[in-house]
């Protein structure tokens, strides 16, 4: 199962989300690897700049690549890709991860592509995140920050997916605030107008998400 893995925002647990189709996906017995694309925030190594989500992903997948493959652009500063790449001199291409991203493909059984940030993030002055998965030619996963606004960004979001012409595989429910209101009925809310089936969810506080993956 092969797909991109986006937010309605940041810091609504892409990352989390991503590792549980990645261990659930190796679970039925494929192999599989994750991949961050673009990350932007990294802690230095002696092996060059590593970013704690990529290494994640890195953990999850089943089948040892370079972490270069897994991770083309790790940009130091944890702010917008565009701007983190204008300020490092780095012009991101997407042809290059789309060459990475066929080198994995080519290695596994499913490839779990981690977005950074929301739908639209700029990547350099041309181009968004959409952009990207569409040269890759994936299939979306939307992960839903359950907060205070989350139905409206998750809708606008999921109509821009349609838009660009992709399919919607699903959608998971992370719950980021333990005092969301109405949970249980913004949820129906969200299984009523997302055109997509529900894949699972995570209430706060909870170490591993539920997730109903079809065959």
């Amino acid at each position: 199962m092969n797909c991109f893995v986006t937010g309605t925002d940041t810091e609504v647990g892409k990352t989390w989300i991503s590792v549980a189709l990645l261990r659930a996906l190796a679970a039925r017995g494929e192999r599989v690897i994750g991949m961050k694309p673009i990350a932007a925030g990294a802690d230095p190594t002696p092996q060059g700049p590593r970013n704690a989500d990529a290494l994640a992903l890195a953990a999850a997948s089943t089948v040892p690549v370079p972490y270069e493959l897994i991770n083309p652009y790790c940009l130091i500063d944890p702010i917008s890709p565009d701007i983190a790449a204008s300020r490092a001199g780095i012009n991101i291409d997407i042809g290059t991860i789309n060459e990475a991203y066929r080198q994995l493909a080519r290695q596994a059984d499913s490839v779990v592509v981690e977005g950074a940030g929301g739908w639209l993030v700029p990547i350099n002055p041309r181009e968004t995140l959409a952009d990207l998965a569409r040269a890759l030619d994936l299939p979306v996963v939307l992960v839903v920050g359950l907060r205070l606004g989350c139905v409206n960004h998750a809708l606008l979001t999921a109509a821009a997916i349609r838009a660009s012409g992709l399919p919607l595989l699903g959608w998971v429910g992370n719950q980021i605030d333990p005092a969301y209101a109405a949970l249980a009925e913004n949820l129906a809310n969200l299984r009523l107008r997302i055109p997509a089936p529900q894949l699972g969810f995570a209430a706060f506080g909870e170490r591993t998400p539920a997730l109903n993956l079809k065959s």
